[in-house]
């Protein structure tokens, strides 16, 4: 749009600049609504003080509004005034101007008036300074695309010589446009100046003025309040806090209340006279019908009552004999002339009730302190003692529980043996007659125990002193108890599923004899324990079960061995047995394997594992596996273990077995050890040093995936100490296993010089200050080495005819070592394993003779893995005899492989009577 717009009437206002704002009037209007809204209360007053508040708001709001209104009105006309003036002034000022007229009558007006129209344009605050020709074309204008274009309109008054003025609605609010003419020196009209001001460029009155007019609104409304606020107050003080609706509502029931309740009212004032009575009261005190006003003391009423109710002291719960009716008497001193208000209350059948009440709270407590207290533990005597206590002494002087025997073992009670023994007991004296803890009895059949046993319920002996079956028991005790004071007693079996474990007594001797409402709660305690009792009982009986189970599969007497001493424990683990288990097992050629497993979990699933993988180590070790191969066929083993569980359903896996196998050779001192997931071992050297061997780890056994499993070889000392464990010796909660491993390797430096046995006893003294969570298996072994004169080593030649030098070289050592009647035993085995090894075997070949205690090894070794088998030879046969005689004149023989080859291996037996004659033998065979 055009910038001169601004300058012209009504009809050419297309060519206004748009308006930044919205008219004035309605955003003051917009905020005297809101004003207001924010002032009136959301809901109707109910006072009277709120009413006279509401209503002076309203007119101080009205008084506002006329005067912000009447400002407003005011204001813009001085507005509109004051624009006329601002651009009438700035008009002919700029048109009287020095230059305007020559500049207008330039060649280029535009480039002569332009700049100095901005300028006042800018300096006089005015919208827009337009230079016109006298014939309608712009000369200037704030928009230059607006310049030379023609301006159709009439400025037939300005030309004249009289200003012309014009009021416009812009789409910026009220504006005026004025118009002058130039005239050259000669009159003539040589251009015209048209100024226009908007109104809203004019400062208004009304921002200065409306502060004052909303402080003064403000003060008013203040001063309402703080009128409202005293009349409301001076109304409250009055009423007592009571608005008009409460007062009446008051007034409406206050008769309805008063005589409803069922409590009984008087008011008396300071003198002791009855101001009011209730229909209540009347009835309880029997009183005539006009008692208003007449003094306490004169209505017959107890002295006692008509004390305390004219005294004027407060009194509470004050218990009066009123006829047969027993009155609880409440007073409450009321008001400043010293009145009071008395309330009376029958409590004849609420003291009767209460009574019973507290009864049977109290047997509440009691069952609830049963199932608290009693079954904490799986142990038979302390669940027998909790119930004891629990009903020692609330509802009891004395309590006492006997058990079947076979209860106590964890077994069934079939009911063939009735002998039970007194496990439990309790009482308020220590000196009572009765029979003691672990004695053993046998009811009589008139004995009320002995009665409650057969019939399965709960028997009540009023009075001791008149029971003759009770008496008839034991007539000495029975006199005893009497004489001590114990009057009556309850006899309860204890059952749970059909079964009968036992029986508990409750005797008393201080409180009230039993009465038949103490059978019910006597039967529900028992009840609850006998539960407890028969969840410990089958806890016993699985536990001891198992721990046989378990103890029946580890080894019981390791045997005595020349390679090692070892020294042994086993601790089952808080929550029962578990699957840590360990075996020392003789190998061939005086070696010895160590092995300590593990397997995860506890009870009979993981005891019978672990009897599983013993016997499978057994197996595997029978056949001299090497320990990576022996782990790799455990592996395998718990693999299909699995997978057999698994096709049967069976959730219950074995993924999480662990083992440690070493084998140890007392002539060189080799040891052989290989690990699947297992804690390293611990070795003690002679010197008294710790040291943990970085043995390779494999995967535990289930999970290996067929991983390989690597092997670290140990040069061993005489006198070192090999400590085999399972986690549960060095892992604890809230304890790291580096802290585990460092207590241990205290533990082993302090035990220099002691043996294996007195090493695992100061290891768990150490480690275990208080019973562990996971089982823990402990295995130490001494090494040894064989003297080197007991080992005799040749090199065989691969021929046949070093045979006879080699049985000749072998009889002298034998006589050497004293056995030379094993010389022609020995001749033969030997010569039949070398001429094997010669004849099918390969080089190299030796021959090694070994003295271990009891027992002569003979060890002949070749280089190929062909391994020879036994067989009978028929009658015709010339050979195939020679395996056959050397498996009956050792104790046991067999083959084991090496890296390099093979050993054909036999084993004599030095004893007493062992070795003889053979010539029956070889006469039967032939």
């Amino acid at each position: 749009m055009g910038k001169l717009g601004r300058n012209v009437p009504a009809s050419r206002r297309g060519d206004r600049v748009p308006p930044k704002a919205g008219a004035p009037e309605a955003g003051s209007e917009a905020r005297r609504h809101s004003g207001v809204r924010r002032l009136l209360p959301f809901r109707k007053p109910r006072s009277v003080a709120g009413q006279v508040f509401l209503l002076q708001l309203v007119v101080v709001l009205l008084l506002i509004a006329t005067a912000v209104v009447v400002l407003v009105i005011q204001d813009r006309n001085r507005a509109i005034q004051e624009a006329g003036d601002r651009s009438l002034v700035a008009a002919e000022s700029f048109a009287n101007a020095p230059g305007t007229a020559d500049a207008m009558t330039s060649d280029d007006p535009t480039a002569e008036l332009q700049p100095h129209a901005e300028v006042v344009r800018k300096k006089t605050g005015v919208d827009y300074v337009v230079c016109l020709s006298p014939y309608g074309f712009r000369w200037t204008h704030p928009d230059p695309d607006q310049i030379g274009k023609h301006v159709s309109t009439s400025y037939d008054q300005a030309l004249g010589g009289e200003p012309h003025q014009t009021t416009f609605d812009s789409s910026l609010g009220k504006a005026v446009d004025s118009t002058v003419a130039v005239f050259d020196e000669k009159g003539n009209a040589v251009g015209l100046v048209t100024v226009g001001v908007t109104v809203d460029k004019v400062t208004s009155v009304v921002q200065r003025q409306l502060p004052v007019i909303f402080v003064s609104g403000g003060v008013a409304l203040l001063l309402a309040a703080g009128g409202s606020a005293l009349v409301s107050g001076r109304l409250r003080r009055q009423t007592r806090g009571l608005g008009p609706v409460e007062m009446t509502r008051m007034y409406e029931h206050h008769d309805a209340v008063l005589h409803a309740v069922r409590e009984g009212v008087i008011i008396l004032d300071g003198d002791g006279r009855l101001q009011l009575v209730n229909d209540e009261a009347r009835r309880l005190l029997a009183l005539p019908p006009e008692v208003e006003g007449k003094p306490v003391t004169g209505l017959g009423l107890s002295p006692a009552l008509a004390a305390l109710l004219g005294s004027g002291r407060a009194a509470t719960d004050k218990v009066f004999l009123a006829g047969d009716t027993l009155l609880a008497v409440n007073v409450r001193l009321v008001g400043a002339k010293g009145g009071s208000v008395a309330t009376l209350r029958d409590t004849t059948e609420l003291r009767a009730l209460a009574g019973r009440a507290d009864v049977a709270g109290g047997r509440l407590q009691l069952l609830y302190e049963a199932s608290t207290r009693i079954g904490t533990t799986l142990d038979i005597k302390r669940t027998t003692e909790e119930l004891t206590e629990v009903a020692v002494p609330r509802f009891a002087d004395f309590a006492t529980v006997e058990l079947l025997e076979p209860v106590l073992q964890g077994g069934e009670p079939t009911g063939a043996n009735m002998e039970i023994r007194r496990i439990a007991a309790a009482g308020i004296r220590e000196d009572a007659p009765l029979h003691a803890v672990g004695a053993r009895m046998r009811y009589v059949p008139g004995n009320p125990v002995a009665i409650g046993m057969t019939t399965g319920r709960p028997v009540l002996v009023e009075q001791l002193a008149l029971a003759d079956g009770w008496r008839a028991q034991d007539p000495v005790r029975a006199q005893k108890v009497i004489e001590f004071g114990i009057h009556s007693m309850i006899s309860v079996p204890l059952r749970a599923r059909g079964q009968l474990l036992g029986v508990v007594e409750f005797w008393r001797s201080e409180q009230e004899p039993f009465e038949a409402d103490d059978l019910s709660p006597a039967e529900e305690l028992a009840a609850r324990a006998a539960v407890c009792i028969d969840n410990a009982r089958r806890y016993t009986r699985e536990h001891t079960t198992a721990v046989t189970l378990q103890r029946s599969l580890l080894p019981g007497i390791l045997p005595e061995l020349s390679a090692l001493e070892v020294g042994h424990r086993y601790l089952p683990a808080q929550a029962g047995v578990g699957g840590d288990w360990y075996d020392v097992i003789p190998l061939p050629g005086a070696r010895v394997a160590l092995v300590v497993g593990d397997v995860v979990g506890h009870g009979l699933h993981a005891a019978a594992t672990m009897g599983r993988l013993r016997t499978a180590v057994h197996n595997f070790a029978a056949l001299d596996l090497p320990p990576d191969e022996l782990l790799a066929h455990l592996d395998d083993l718990i693999t299909r273990i699995d997978q057999d569980a698994a096709a049967e359903g069976n959730t219950e896996a074995v993924t999480g077995a662990t083992c440690l196998y070493a084998v140890y050779d007392p002539v060189t001192g080799r040891c052989v050890l290989a690990r699947a997931g297992h804690p390293g071992p611990a070795l003690v050297s002679p010197d008294g040093s710790v040291t943990f061997p970085d043995i390779p780890v494999a995967p535990p056994l289930g999970v290996g995936g067929g991983l390989p499993v690597e092997t670290a070889v140990l040069r061993l000392a005489a006198d070192s100490q090999l400590v085999l464990y399972t986690d549960g010796l060095v892992e604890a909660r809230g304890r790291d296993i580096d802290v585990g491993l460092g207590m241990l390797r205290d533990a082993l430096a302090e035990t220099d010089g002691d043996s294996p046995d007195e090493t695992c006893r100061a290891v768990l003294d150490a480690m275990l200050r208080t019973r562990s969570s996971d089982d823990v298996a402990l295995l130490v072994a001494r090494t040894r080495l064989l003297d080197p004169e007991q080992v005799a080593e040749w090199e065989v030649p691969d021929d046949p005819a070093a045979v006879p030098r080699i049985r000749a070289e072998a009889t002298r050592r034998l006589e050497s070592w004293g056995l030379g009647e094993a010389v022609f035993t020995t001749e033969l085995i030997l010569s039949e394993l070398v001429t094997n090894a010669i004849r099918y075997g390969g080089s190299p070949i030796s021959l090694r003779l070994l003295r271990d205690r009891d027992s002569l090894i003979c060890e002949v070794a070749d280089g190929t893995s062909t391994s020879p088998h036994l067989r009978r030879a028929a009658f015709t046969d010339e050979g195939g005899r020679g395996l056959f005689l050397v498996a009956q004149m050792s104790r046991r023989w067999g083959t084991r492989y090496t890296d390099r080859g093979k050993i054909i291996w036999a084993e004599q037996s030095l004893e007493a009577g062992a070795v003889g004659d053979l010539s029956g033998l070889l006469m039967a065979d032939l």
